[in-house]
Parts: structure tokens; C-alpha cells; sequence
């Protein structure tokens, strides 16, 4: 077995543009057997916590083309494991995907056509806890002190009371004390061992990553163990962690390549929305509070500064979630902010992530607000596609970002500017992309005091009278 520092990151993240899908909500193919013999809720039904809408990976096969033509180069799927919640972090059935969704077979099928594109595909892991439908936990409610999987679990108290009323002890640790997610012990090694492999199972069927949900709940080491048994697999798996803050203890080469960079999100939808800013999501990790440019560049440098540059070229940014409310939501429906939002996501390196339906002008709130179905016989705001495509090859041409992020200084109270110099470039050559952002909704910016060709604009750019209108960028090119 290789050591730790023989695995580097894998290098595609940091030219990844990533897709999130959540499944139910994404699109149904009407392909799956097993949906003709169940009760599905009516397509584009007010999003619940209970209940299927219907979407399957065959849905998301057949859209693989209009992701494509998007930019996107790789999707990541929200849990698709047998489940009895429609977000499925309620995992009953590691090893199998859930019917509803099209089975095993389905998924095979979208490995093989997206691989057969150049394409990606990561996969939501839910180890630290399962459902109470885990086969393993249903074997200690039957037999009690004398299952052959007490030890998996974090018993302490009985009996076990798997549906509690108000203020009644369950008798067994779970997530957040919801007794329908019975913690898993990692203390036993044979739960690591199982955890295992299911992992290297879905790697050998040829994913391309785990995105682990909430892995600060789990030892350390058992992620340094995790990664030695993936990499050893394939060196050039994304391991990703959902950690909302600091992740520097995850990311020293020896656990994840990445994390779910939150604080890119939202800080810019912070500094974008301005005095226009919804701020009625309360939540530590994810503050939504007004900041000025100087507080945004702020976020922006102690975030790059606590990573190495290979850990900040494997991160996925991203504005929003099926855990938050969508960022047009954050924004207030205002279209002109999100595109602003979009490209200082595009900006940063590492890999920019869409939230499925953003391109549509989906902005649900809380959730389950934020996990509505996808509007497929609508073209609502469907500019978004055009401009996230834009964003997508702006960043093909931006080189460089792979190598060091944009250097950013205040230029007023509004504008922002950021310098990034592209060296050995075989489209632009050796030059200078000089980026200026205004978020002000009434006032444009004199720029006369710059100079360069046009190379990516948002929103007015007079080039003629060097002016950036309100809420627009620019990029200029100059020689170095």
C-alpha cells in the first residue's frame, strides 16, 4: 500500500465545472418499472419532506446533452441508496440503489454515458449515520441485547424506542436526537470495515468521487483509513468533505482533497445582495449578514490563506444547496445579482458549483423549500443557460486559475477589481486579466484610468467612454 504522500489530488477538479442534482426533484424518464406500482406526488408539488416526485437516473441520462452544452463536466447526485425519505440521507441499502429511481442498473448506465462524454460523476456518501430501515439496525430491534450487531450502533439505554414521543428517550444515539438516524459506533471495527466497503464498491463500478456528508461527526482517523483504501483504488478520486468552515485538520494531504467551500457562497451572495440582502436564514455556518468590500476580500484571503494551493484548486465552491435557501431566494428574485454571484464563483479556483435549477430561476427558501422539481416545460430565465455556458468557457480560457486565485483589491465602496496573470497561455498568450465588478444598482464605475481589450464583459461596459454600468463586470486583457 502507497504512502500518504504518494496520493496527490486529483488534478481534473480545478477544470471541473459541477453540477448538483437532487434526484427526486430532477427529472422523471418515465422508464422506471417499479414507479408504476407506487403512489408518486404529482410533479412540481410544493417540496415536503415526505413523499416522491418521481425523479430517476434515466431522467438524468437523457439531459446529459443539455448539461453538456451547459459547461458542465461533472454532476453530483444527492444520496440515490434505498431510502424511505425522498432526500435519502435515511440510507436502509448501501450496496443497492433505490428502485424508484431506476436501480443499480441505472445508475450503471449513467456512469457509462457520462464517462463515454469525458465526463464525471461523484456520489453523496451518508456513513456516519443510516436509517432505521439499515438491515443492521432492524436486527437489533428484534433481537435486542442478543442482535449480533449491538456493537455497531451507540446503544446506552433500554429499550430501544426507534419512534419516541415528545421528550421520550430513544435509548441510542443518532443524528441531531432524530431516532429515525441511528449514529453508527466507529469505535467497532467492523462497521469501518463495512463503510469501506461499500466505498471501494462504488469505486470498482467506476464513480469518480464521494462527497461525505457531515464527517466531522466521525474520528479523523477513520478518514486517513478511508483514504488509503480509496486512493489505493484509484489515485484520482475526489474525496470531498462537507465542512462549512474551517476544514484544516481534513486537509493536510491525509484525509480529503477538498470540502464544500460554503464560505465562497455565502460571502459573495453577502456582498452582491448589499442593503438587499434577505438575511431571515439563521444559520453560524452560513451567515447571510451584509458585508462591505473590504469585509467580503477579507473572507475571500483567510479562506485561500488557511489551504495549500493544490487543496485550494480541489475545492467545490458554491453559492447554495439542497441545505440552504437558493441563491436567487438570498438575493431577492434579483437576476442581475445572481449573474454578479455566478461569475466571482467562476473566479475562484477550485470547482464552481450549480445548484440544479438555478439556470431556470428556481429560488426556494428554506428547506425543503430549496429542493423544488425542475421546471422542464418551462423556459423561464433560460438566458441563465447561455450565461452559465458563457462562464463555463471563460473559465476553460482562464488557465491560470488553476495555479493561483485572482488577487483582489477594493476600488470602492461597490467595485472590486482582481488581477490574474496568465503566463504560457496558448489562446492569450502572456497577459493580464484585470477583473472589475460593480454590485452598486444605480452608479457605474470610471475605469478611464485602465486600459486593455475586452475579454469578458456582464451586464454595460462602455468601452468607449471606459464606464462600467451599475450591477455589471468586466475583464480586460493586456500584455504583461
Amino acid at each position: 500500500m502507497k504512502k500518504l504522500d504518494c496520493y496527490e489530488n486529483p488534478s481534473w477538479v480545478s477544470h471541473a465545472v459541477v453540477y448538483q442534482i437532487f434526484p427526486d426533484r430532477f427529472k422523471n424518464s418515465g422508464r422506471v418499472e417499479h414507479q408504476e406500482a407506487i403512489d408518486l406526488q404529482p410533479w412540481g408539488s410544493i417540496p415536503s419532506q415526505k413523499g416522491f416526485q418521481g425523479g430517476d437516473l434515466y431522467g438524468v441520462i437523457e439531459v446529459l446533452d443539455y448539461l453538456q452544452d451547459m459547461g458542465i463536466t461533472c454532476i453530483y447526485l444527492n444520496p440515490i441508496f434505498l431510502s424511505s425519505a425522498n432526500h435519502r440521507y435515511h440510507t436502509s441499502d448501501y450496496f443497492n440503489v433505490d428502485p424508484i429511481l431506476g436501480g443499480n442498473i441505472a445508475l450503471e448506465n449513467l456512469i457509462l454515458n457520462l464517462h463515454q462524454r469525458g465526463m464525471k460523476i461523484i456520489l453523496d456518501g451518508v456513513f456516519n449515520h443510516c436509517g432505521r430501515g439499515f438491515w443492521a439496525f432492524n436486527d437489533l430491534l428484534e433481537n435486542g441485547k442478543d442482535s449480533a450487531y449491538l456493537n455497531w450502533f451507540q446503544v446506552y439505554k433500554w429499550p430501544l424506542i426507534p419512534y419516541p414521543k415528545a421528550r421520550q428517550d430513544c435509548g441510542y444515539r443518532c443524528w441531531w436526537n432524530d431516532a429515525a438516524l441511528p449514529k453508527f459506533n466507529y469505535g467497532n471495527v467492523n462497521v469501518r470495515k463495512y463503510i469501506i466497503s461499500v466505498a471501494r464498491f462504488w469505486i470498482e463500478k467506476g464513480i469518480d468521487g464521494w462527497r461525505l456528508d457531515v464527517p466531522d461527526e466521525i474520528p479523523i482517523d477513520f478518514w486517513k483509513e478511508f483514504r488509503l483504501n480509496i486512493k489505493e483504488l484509484n489515485p484520482d478520486v475526489w474525496i470531498l468533505g462537507e465542512i462549512w468552515g474551517d476544514a484544516r485538520p481534513w486537509l493536510k494531504g491525509d484525509a480529503f482533497d477538498g470540502v464544500m467551500n460554503y464560505r465562497i457562497g455565502w460571502s459573495s451572495l453577502s456582498w452582491v445582495a448589499g442593503e438587499r440582502l434577505r438575511e431571515t436564514y439563521s444559520n453560524p455556518s452560513y451567515p447571510l449578514k451584509k458585508l462591505d468590500s473590504e469585509c467580503y476580500l477579507d473572507v475571500l484571503d483567510e479562506t485561500y490563506s488557511w489551504y495549500s494551493k493544490d487543496i485550494n484548486n480541489c475545492q467545490l465552491n458554491l453559492l447554495d444547496s439542497h441545505d440552504v435557501p437558493r441563491a436567487l431566494n438570498t438575493l431577492r428574485e434579483d437576476i442581475k445579482a445572481l449573474k454578479i454571484s455566478l461569475l466571482l464563483l467562476f473566479l475562484q479556483p477550485g470547482a464552481p458549483c450549480i445548484y440544479y435549477g438555478t439556470e431556470r430561476g428556481l429560488s426556494g427558501g428554506s428547506e425543503p423549500k430549496c429542493r423544488e422539481a425542475f421546471p422542464w416545460d418551462s423556459s423561464q430565465n433560460s438566458d441563465l443557460e447561455n450565461f452559465i455556458g458563457s462562464l463555463a468557457k471563460m473559465r476553460r480560457t482562464l488557465t491560470a486559475l488553476s495555479e493561483y486565485p485572482f488577487a483582489w483589491e477594493v476600488e470602492g465602496s461597490d467595485v472590486i477589481s482582481g488581477v490574474l496573470d496568465q503566463m504560457n497561455n496558448p489562446s492569450l498568450r502572456n497577459c493580464r486579466i484585470r477583473a472589475f465588478i460593480n454590485r452598486n444598482r444605480k452608479s457605474s464605475f470610471d475605469l478611464t484610468s485602465h486600459s486593455g481589450k475586452l475579454f469578458f464583459s456582464l451586464g454595460l461596459f462602455e468601452k468607449s467612454k471606459m464606464r462600467l454600468g451599475a450591477q455589471s463586470a468586466v475583464l480586460l486583457s493586456s500584455p504583461l
